[in-house]
């Protein structure tokens, strides 16, 4: 199985921030807005890839995009946390430091 995780920041480009593992079977993306990551995704079905997994800051409609461009033909999910974990999260969001 062939997959990828795709994080998003405001100073990810995705033609320097990116890694595979595993021969490229496993690859990590990083990339600055939505309309990258739909255009990475895109490239990425038309490839063969098998999964798509984002990180939370695409929430559920971000993840509708990507479900969207890849013509809800490959499993996409997104990282989420428990509630009762929102104000720890809020706290390193305000103070995140530019990547």
């Amino acid at each position: 199985m062939r997959f990828a995780f795709i994080i998003m920041g405001e100073n990810f480009d995705p033609q320097k921030d990116c890694v595979g593992i595993h021969n490229g079977a496993v690859q990590t993306i990083g990339v600055s807005s939505l309309e990258e990551a739909c255009e990475v995704s895109k490239r990425l079905y038309e490839e063969g890839i098998d999964c798509i997994e984002l990180c939370g800051a695409f929430g559920a409609d971000g993840a509708k995009s990507i479900i969207d461009i890849t013509e809800n033909k490959i499993p996409v999910g997104f990282v989420t946390h428990l509630p009762e974990q929102d104000e720890i999260f809020q706290k390193v969001i305000q103070n995140e430091i530019s990547i």
